[in-house]
């Protein structure tokens, strides 16, 4: 993606003047030269020094809601020493694959697929928070036909569940709750549907559930065929909700300056986002092509700060589902702050 500029340039004001307003300031004008003043997100300002290296992270271009391309919108990788290059579409399983081994510099997707890539040897680590499961921005939701019989999770039994991915939130998250309703997962049918194309999928009866993230699901709750049974927050209070960023481990390690400069302006646009939603809802709608009326909110972990409990969740489901040894993999094996320049503040 290459962001018009002038739209660039409109969201960097919103962005500016919205923050100043929320804290009563006047502003004067944008002057760009004050290198060390703080930005408006609160973030300190990322600005390499004259003839700092400028380094292209690789990452995927893909049809969906993500800090990389908000921030890049923005205008937050301008005067920093990271700047994307989008090379494509890539399909959300080979995310993590990929970036554990550097054919992508960056990857979001969810914890699970992380612990997975980690355990197997490949090079990478979560440096980033992400999504933040709220009752009214869920990470996923769950959708049935109108005329479905299927009412509470018992009623799956016998059925066939589209989601994206296996090896994910859609499918570990489901599980652990549908177990915990005394449901014999083994009794259900699993397959891999897109999430755009699971809404389709599901009103054609070629699956019984679909599980769809935004902005996907939004097409789907507006739907008059469709019903929605419940969303990620319902099953687990959104702690198996959050998708963070993470960074092949030899960018890490050759560039820590960029991965810094990375990490901070993802932050910066995870709280832009969190303040400006409906600002937010038009980048993804302009980017995506999709009616505005249609695209979901996300929600995002303040400063994009990693905490333990989320890791900690995954980390023991994949050892009671026989994915993982016992104590083969720590919390501190699989995520860092080191990078975020708000995690000091948040400790």
């Amino acid at each position: 993606m290459q962001p018009n500029n002038n739209r660039r340039l409109f969201l960097r004001n919103c962005a500016v003047v919205g923050a100043a307003g929320a804290l009563g300031l006047g502003l004067s004008g944008c002057d760009k030269a004050d290198k060390g003043a703080k930005t408006a997100s609160g973030a300190p300002a990322v600005v390499g020094s004259v003839g700092d290296k400028v380094v292209e992270f690789k990452y995927p271009d893909n049809p969906t809601f993500d800090l990389i391309y908000v921030a890049d919108s923005l205008g937050y990788f301008d005067g920093s020493r990271a700047k994307p290059k989008y090379i494509g579409k890539i399909a959300a399983p080979q995310v993590i694959p990929l970036t554990g081994t550097g054919e992508i510099d960056f990857g979001s997707r969810m914890v699970p697929l992380v612990i997975s890539a980690i355990a197997s040897g490949l090079d990478l680590k979560v440096v980033a928070a992400g999504g933040k499961t709220l009752q009214e921005a869920p990470h996923m939701k769950y959708f049935v036909r109108n005329d479905s019989g299927i009412f509470k999770p018992k009623d799956m039994e016998g059925k066939t569940v589209g989601f994206n991915s296996f090896g994910a939130c859609a499918e570990f998250v489901t599980k652990k709750y549908l177990r915990e309703q005394g449901v014999n997962v083994e009794k259900i049918n699993w397959v891999v549907i897109p999430d755009n194309q699971a809404e389709q999928t599901l009103a054609t009866g070629n699956v019984d559930i679909a599980i769809i993230h935004p902005p996907a699901s939004g097409g789907a709750e507006h739907n008059p065929a469709l019903r929605k049974l419940w969303s990620d927050y319902d099953l687990d209070g959104g702690l198996g909700g959050m998708a963070p960023y993470s960074v092949y481990g030899k960018f890490m390690r050759e560039h820590p300056e960029a991965t810094r400069d990375v990490v901070s302006a993802i932050a910066r646009a995870a709280n832009w986002v969190n303040a400006n939603p409906d600002d937010a809802r038009k980048i993804t709608s302009e980017r995506i092509g999709m009616k505005l009326e249609l695209v979901e909110r996300f929600a995002y972990v303040e400063n994009l700060v990693v905490t333990e409990p989320p890791i900690q969740y995954y980390i023991d489901i994949l050892e009671n589902e026989g994915k993982l040894k016992k104590g083969s993999i720590q919390v501190k094996d699989v995520y860092t702050n080191q990078f975020n320049p708000f995690a000091k503040a948040s400790v």
